[in-house]
This record gives C-alpha cells, sequence and structure tokens, in this order.
C-alpha cells in the first residue's frame, strides 16, 4: 500500500517559507515510515504561495526525498502540485515549472480543469489542451481538491484519463466507500492508483482495491497509517482496531487545521512557529492544543503496542 502524507509549510517568524524546517518534515515522515509525500498541496497553503515559493519548497522537498531513498534503498514518492490559476497560459507556466523542480507525479487539481462546473466534455477539453502544452514524458495524477469547490471525477473522466496512458495517481476525496469500490473497479489494472484522503473509510476501501491512504492526518500519526497499510490483511481484527482509533482521531481535522499540524511537529521535537497564512495564529486555542496532546499520547501507545506485537 501507498501511504501518502500531504505537506505542510512551515513558515519563519517574519513569515517566509522556512525551507530548512520543511527539509526536517521530510525527514520525520520518512523516519515514521511513510512511503510518499503530496508535496505543494491544499495542506500546503498552495493558494497563499507564490509561483517561485511553491517551485522552490517542492525542489526542496523532492531533493531530500530522493536523498533519502537512495542513502537507505526505499522508495520514497514525491508527488507534487502547485496548479492553482485560472487562466490557462499561468496553468502551463505554473506546471511546467513545478515538474522541472522535480517530481514523481504532476497532480491537477481537478477543480482548475472545470471552473464554473460545466460538465465532463469540457473537463476534458481543458485537460487534452493542457496535456498538449506539458512535456512528453510527463506523470499525471487528479486531486479533486475541496477548495474552492471539490470537482468530483466521473466515470467517463477516469476512461478519459486511462487512455492517454499519463495518469498514474489520484487523491480521491468523496468521502464515499461505495464510489471509490467502482472507481477501483474501473482502475483494476491500470497504473493508475486511487488514494483514499478520508481515514474513516479507508480500511474499507484498501479491501476493495485502493491502493492506500493520502491525506491530513498523517502529519500527526503516521505510523500507524503505515502500519495498517503493510499489515490490513495479515492481521484483519487488529486492522479493524486501528481503523477504529484513526478513524475517531481524523475528526481532529475540524480543529484549526494546519495550526493544529505545526503544533504537533514541535511536540514531535521539530519546532515550528504557529504561523499560517489561511487562518490566523490565534485561531489555535487552548483546547485544540490539549487535544493534539492527548492524542499524541494515545498514539504514542498505540505505536508501542503495535511494535511489540501486543
Amino acid at each position: 500500500m501507498d501511504i501518502f502524507t500531504t505537506m505542510i509549510t512551515p513558515y519563519t517568524k517574519n513569515g517566509e517559507v522556512d525551507y530548512d524546517t520543511a527539509c526536517k518534515y521530510v525527514d520525520w515522515y520518512f523516519e515514521n515510515g511513510l512511503n510518499g509525500i503530496f508535496a505543494v498541496c491544499q495542506s500546503s497553503e498552495i493558494f497563499k504561495l507564490t509561483l517561485e515559493e511553491r517551485v522552490e519548497l517542492n525542489r526542496r522537498v523532492y531533493t531530500r526525498a530522493k536523498e533519502l531513498e537512495k542513502q537507505h534503498n526505499r522508495p520514497f514518492t514525491v508527488v507534487s502540485s502547485g496548479h492553482v490559476s485560472d487562466s490557462y497560459e499561468d496553468q502551463v507556466k505554473e506546471l511546467n515549472a513545478v515538474w522541472a523542480s522535480g517530481t514523481d507525479a504532476l497532480i491537477l487539481i481537478t477543480n482548475r480543469l472545470d471552473l464554473n462546473n460545466e460538465g465532463d466534455d469540457v473537463w476534458i477539453a481543458n485537460c487534452g489542451k493542457l496535456l498538449a502544452a506539458l512535456p512528453d514524458d510527463v506523470k499525471l495524477g487528479l486531486y479533486e481538491c475541496p477548495h474552492p469547490y471539490k470537482r468530483l471525477v466521473t466515470p467517463k473522466i477516469l476512461d478519459w484519463c486511462l487512455k492517454t496512458g499519463k495518469f498514474y495517481y489520484m487523491k480521491d476525496t468523496c468521502c464515499d466507500a461505495a464510489v471509490i469500490a467502482k472507481r477501483c473497479k474501473q482502475l483494476k489494472g491500470s497504473p493508475f492508483k486511487l488514494l483514499n484522503a478520508n481515514c474513516q473509510t479507508l480500511l474499507e476501501t484498501m479491501r476493495n482495491g485502493a491502493e492506500g491512504y493520502c491525506g491530513i492526518m498523517c502529519n500527526f500519526h503516521p505510523k500507524l497509517y503505515a502500519w495498517l497499510g503493510e499489515n490490513y490483511a495479515k492481521e484483519p481484527e487488529k486492522a479493524d482496531l486501528v481503523q477504529s482509533i484513526i478513524g475517531l482521531f481524523g475528526f481532529t481535522e475540524s480543529l484549526a487545521y494546519p495550526l493544529t499540524a505545526k503544533y504537533h511537529m514541535t511536540l514531535c521535537g521539530i519546532p515550528t512557529e504557529n504561523i499560517a497564512r489561511t487562518r490566523s495564529s490565534e485561531a489555535i486555542t487552548d483546547y485544540d492544543r490539549s487535544c493534539m496532546q492527548q492524542m499524541k499520547r494515545m498514539t504514542d501507545y498505540v505505536e508501542k503496542q503495535l511494535a511489540e506485537g501486543k
């Protein structure tokens, strides 16, 4: 199974992107058993980053990930977006810039290809035009980003993507296990992998053909997701228990994310400024911090039990 985190962006005290701390995050993700990072995504606050910041952040993350991959002889995939513009010309510019900075797959935000939700034919026409302006060797993916609106893909779109032979990853945000099962059946036998972003339905969808997880909560307890991805078929009863834990913890997504994730990184020994561009620093409360502390104590305990085979 592929277990990916969505990358958060740290900032310095003066509000600039803290690239050095971002590289420390990459190390932490790797050390905690993940095999992939979704860089410059919504968790990264891409709609609030300049193109130059998106490209440099991606370059740093990709370079460090590939260093770790080579040093430890273990795959560590980076997929990257940064695809935020409305105009075709700007989309071409930013996607080519991110691809040139290094990535294993370039992720297209689905709502950018159908800005006014006009239908599948518009989406397909816009995507085809965009693909023609990207390098021939590009590997692509899809992300049903919720901002500014969630543009879910349809069977017609998936069929079209399969026929291009260029798509390899999809971050699925439909949060519907039945829909995901149908999508997995449609993608079966192809190199196009569906990664579920919804932790509450994760185990059910993996049992029905999903290739893993790509989501927010790997910023908090990546070891639990890594364990589930590796052991869900071998230890089904224990997998049910781990799923129940991560499913309940997933409801903390409603707190002051990504500030909660940055606070949690500090709890994990990577000091991170309480700064975000998508919300005020005051948005994180003592209640939020207490919830993060409680969650970490519990996940530390569960991770220890799993490591000891209990």
